[in-house]
Parts: C-alpha cells; structure tokens; sequence
C-alpha cells in the first residue's frame, strides 16, 4: 500500500495539549482549548497506521452522545456494542455510548470545508440513522492517557439531544444498540469502553 493510499487523519502536537492545560479525564473548558487546538499552524494530517502508536500527536475525535429525555422528564441514552468488524479492534466487545470516528483528510479537500464538523456529520451517517429531530452541542473535552487507545487521541465531546428515541445503527459492526435509561447505565460501567466511562460519570453522575 503507498503512502498516499494510506488514511491521513487530522492530529495535533502532545506537547500543544499539555501547554494548554494537561487534564486526565473529563474538562468542560472547552473555550481554553479549541481555537488553538485548530488553529492552522497547529493541525496535520498525518498516516493513521503510524499515529496509532505514536504519543507525541493526539488523533482529535468527535464523540457524540444521544440523549432523550421524555415528558416525565427520564434521561436515556443510547448505548451499543462494537462487533468484531469494528476499525478500533483494541474496543471490540466493549459497550460505548459515543458515535464518532477520525477526521480525515478528505474531510478537509472540499472549497470552503469545515473539516471537523464535515468529518463528523459524515461519521455521523455511516454509523447511525437519525430519524428524529436533534440538536448537537459541544460539551467538553475527553482525556485518557491510562490507555493504549487513550495515549493517542483526544476527545471532543458533543451531546445530542433527540426529540425522540429513534436512533438505530447503520453498521453491521454496530451491535445490542438502543436508548437505556441513565441509571441503569452508570449501575454497570465496567462494561463500557474508558471513554464512555468517563464521560457518563462525568455528565450524568450524580
């Protein structure tokens, strides 16, 4: 495979990240950081085979949590599992609660692109059906360096508010998907790939 067939994906300097302000864990603080993370002398894109194992660069990743919320006021969120086609093989058989994947270079080609939000409208369409509906807004920020998986990326978080609870998958790979309610899963978050995690204590635990 030539280098130029090889998926570039958007990245941007560890070191950048830590001279913002280094978190592990969940930030809110979105404002600190965005404008410089995205700032044009600060992203790349860089081949993904190598990005995976290489810490000095963060991969940035859209996660996007659907909520509901019903006239009574019942929080739920949507939850699937990873089968084994997944891209990510290091989160197979884990349960997550964020939709989102790479920004890649193509993302960024089009005239007058936006690569991060085009990049996860498109993510957005491959991996579910939306037939309700929704507003998006950005939540906060998502950091985990005690994973293999963590070291190398960084996460932006959005949540989905649906009008109604019709979200299915559009992947095979996506598995066991549909809204539970918010309690049952911060009951059961050993199941739950680190990111999810951390996000549901973070925004939803009491």
């Amino acid at each position: 495979m030539t280098n130029s067939e090889v998926e570039h994906v958007l990245v941007v300097p560890t070191q950048l990240f830590h001279s913002l302000g280094y978190f592990q864990g969940f930030c809110a603080e979105v404002d600190r950081y965005l404008k410089s993370l995205f700032a044009p002398d600060n992203i790349s894109y860089r081949p993904r085979p190598e990005m995976e194992e290489d810490s000095s660069f963060k991969q940035l990743i859209p996660y996007v949590i659907f909520r509901h919320t019903d006239p009574a006021g019942r929080v739920s969120v949507y939850q699937y599992s990873r089968g084994g086609g997944s891209g990510e093989k290091r989160l197979v058989a884990k349960k997550s609660v964020g939709i989102g994947g790479h920004i890649s270079q193509e993302d960024g080609e089009a005239k007058d692109a936006d690569p991060y939000h085009d990049g996860m409208n498109r993510e957005l369409q491959e991996e579910v059906i939306i037939d309700t509906p929704h507003v998006i807004n950005l939540v906060g920020l998502i950091n985990d360096d005690e994973t293999e998986v963590g070291k190398v990326h960084l996460g932006i978080v959005h949540i989905c508010d649906v009008e109604t609870p019709d979200v299915r998958s559009n992947e095979d790979e996506i598995e066991g998907n549909g809204f539970q309610p918010i309690q049952e899963l911060l009951d059961n978050l050993d199941g739950f790939e680190t990111w999810s995690a951390i996000c549901l204590k973070a925004l939803f635990g009491k």
